[in-house]
């Protein structure tokens, strides 16, 4: 499935890579609102193709473009059982206090909440935690 969405025209470049960030209020009223506000808060999506549709807004000075994105897989660390290519997981944060640890960022994700539900598309590597689980670091989207 194609998904269309639009970006102001200075960062429409294919390639780009962008955090998706929510709605904004001042645009409650934009007719375009649908169409910008179909992406999924704090993912990360590419650019992949421009299309020939441009629109002048007022949140972006030079307008918007609509564009093709994808969702950029994120790096995340789990429980090595969980950690099969191909499957569906429900994600839990890390059960540690180790805020100095490595992969921290990686079992604690800030726009990832406990009970959301990832598919893991790539196995990179085993860690060991510092509390002594045993873990993975996959990409998931």
């Amino acid at each position: 499935m194609v998904l269309v969405t639009l970006i102001g025209e200075s960062q429409a470049k294919a390639g780009n890579r962008f955090y998706y960030l929510g709605p904004s209020l001042e645009c409650r009223e934009c007719r375009f609102k649908n169409v910008c506000f179909n992406l999924e808060v704090g993912r990360m999506y590419e650019i992949t193709e421009l299309r020939d549709v441009h629109h002048e807004c007022e949140m972006h000075e030079g307008g918007v473009r609509a564009v093709v994105v994808v969702k950029v897989p994120m790096r995340v660390c789990v429980e090595r059982k969980y950690a099969i290519d191909g499957s569906k997981i429900t994600f839990e944060h890390a059960k540690c206090s180790e805020v100095g640890c490595t992969n921290w960022s990686l079992c604690h994700p800030f726009f990832v909440k406990d009970g959301d539900k990832l598919s893991v598309v790539e196995i990179l590597d085993n860690t060991e935690c510092s509390v002594g689980e045993k873990r993975a670091i996959v990409r998931a989207e």
